[in-house]
């Protein structure tokens, strides 16, 4: 009889063990994947590839037991050897080797694509074509721990004041948002659709936990092809009962940014380095009215207005120019969106109906962020159904909820694969989603 006890020590060590713990002479064993060879002739540099980041290796022929044609790129290995200092190399320090155990072979001799080039010079097509290789390359993994970064901020964050974890029902019998972008599907001889968004799920939960969030897939069947928008993303979303308004998402959502912002540039240093990305000042985020900037920009840059009911891509462009031009904030909150462009449970404004009491959040000229407070009222929510020639049918569920009574409340929904991307600096959403899927992708 066996026991398993726990988390098993590893002889093997991390490079931030390596930092911490060994001193240079000591005798070590490290593994990871050979991320490229460099053979100098009598001396070559093998340098690994860990999770913490680049590890540099030194082979002397006659100080090995072993040859180094033994060695190949993308093969796994286990190395012993003596830890040295070495300002020069990664991280200041590297591995004399001694011995090495290979652990698995790659298959082909030749690798599709460059991982180990410092940038990746290829087309994005490619670049997803190969999406498990490509992402070997150090720059283009930093951009997954910056995205994981910013997913632990909201997580932490929010349980910091106080909010629940959810985890809502992807298949279900009707579209909480409305509209023609609705994955439709058979479930069990039954009609059924992919969750537009778990906004139902969140405002029912608001009744039983008064604050709730949740980190998962939407999805939105556009036939848009564009570089700032999927059919599958991910959304970071909360809501919040026992509001006096919608100023306290928009309050909420700045203190958000504010711990996340704090939380890169402690943790992921390394990443932010490597990506050579500056961090935005979120110590204030001012708010404007939809009507007002709309007018504001279209006269400063003589823009033409074409919608008085939503905002263009331009003009989203022009709002974070302004934004950044006259407060200095790459971040600016649009509210007060009109009304027949926002779901029917958004609340109106009680000041003037055509509006709502609603946000979207610009970053750098892209909505990141929809947001506001909720109707609670069950006649009010149901009026607004009818008003807008809607059925109940497949919202019976949700609607009894505020039968019985709901604060009020509100929330919003965050694009994390945007608001990574706008971080960055990338202008394509597909540069910052791990496996992207659009009009033509399907796979891998």
């Amino acid at each position: 009889m066996e026991y398993l006890t726990g988390v098993k020590p590893k002889e093997t060590k991390e490079i931030s063990e390596l930092l911490e713990q060994a001193e240079a002479g000591a005798k070590v064993k490290v593994n990871g994947a050979v991320h490229t060879i460099r053979d100098m002739g009598t001396v070559a540099f093998v340098i690994l590839r860990k999770r913490e980041g680049l590890l540099q290796c030194v082979y002397e022929e006659g100080s090995a037991d072993f040859e180094l044609k033994d060695m190949k790129e993308a093969a796994t290995v286990e190395v012993e050897g003596i830890l040295e200092e070495n300002e020069k190399a990664p991280n200041g320090i590297e591995i004399r080797m001694e011995s090495v155990k290979i652990l698995s072979e790659p298959e082909d001799e030749m690798m599709p694509l460059a991982i180990s080039k410092w940038k990746l010079n290829t087309s994005l097509e490619a670049k997803l074509n190969y999406r498990s290789i490509s992402l070997r390359n150090i720059r283009e993994r930093a951009k997954f721990r910056i995205q994981e970064g910013l997913t632990r901020a909201f997580r932490d964050f929010l349980y910091s004041q106080e909010f629940t974890e959810i985890h809502t029902p992807k298949i279900g019998a009707k579209g909480a948002e409305g509209g023609a972008n609705i994955f439709k599907l058979e479930y069990f001889h039954r009609p059924a659709v992919l969750a537009q968004s778990p906004q139902f799920y969140k405002q029912m939960m608001v009744g039983v936990f008064d604050r709730v969030f949740e980190t998962a897939p939407v999805f939105r069947a556009e036939k848009h092809n564009t570089k700032r928008h999927l059919n599958e993303y991910t959304s970071l979303d909360f809501e919040m009962g026992y509001i006096d308004g919608f100023e306290d998402i928009m309050a909420m959502e700045t203190g958000f940014l504010q711990y996340a912002m704090e939380l890169l540039k402690k943790d992921y240093a390394r990443e932010l380095k490597v990506l050579g990305v500056e961090l935005p000042d979120v110590s204030q985020i001012p708010a404007v009215k939809f009507a007002d900037i709309k007018e504001i920009v279209a006269e400063k840059y003589n823009h033409k207005m074409r919608n008085p009911f939503d905002l263009e891509p331009e003009e989203e462009v022009l709002i974070g120019r302004y934004a950044k031009e006259e407060w200095g904030s790459d971040f600016v909150f649009v509210t007060h969106y009109p009304s027949k462009k926002r779901p029917f449970y958004a609340m109106d404004d009680p000041e003037d109906p055509r509006y709502t009491l609603s946000f979207d959040l610009l970053f750098r000229g892209l909505e990141i962020t929809t947001g506001g407070q909720r109707i609670h009222d069950y006649k009010m929510l149901t009026d607004k159904i009818t008003a807008r020639g809607m059925t109940e049918e497949g919202m019976e569920q949700y609607l009894a909820t505020f039968k019985h009574g709901m604060p009020p409340h509100g929330g919003l929904g965050i694009g994390l694969e945007r608001l990574t991307m706008q971080l960055l600096g990338e202008d394509n959403v597909r540069e910052t989603t791990l496996f992207p899927r659009d009009l033509s992708r399907l796979e891998p």
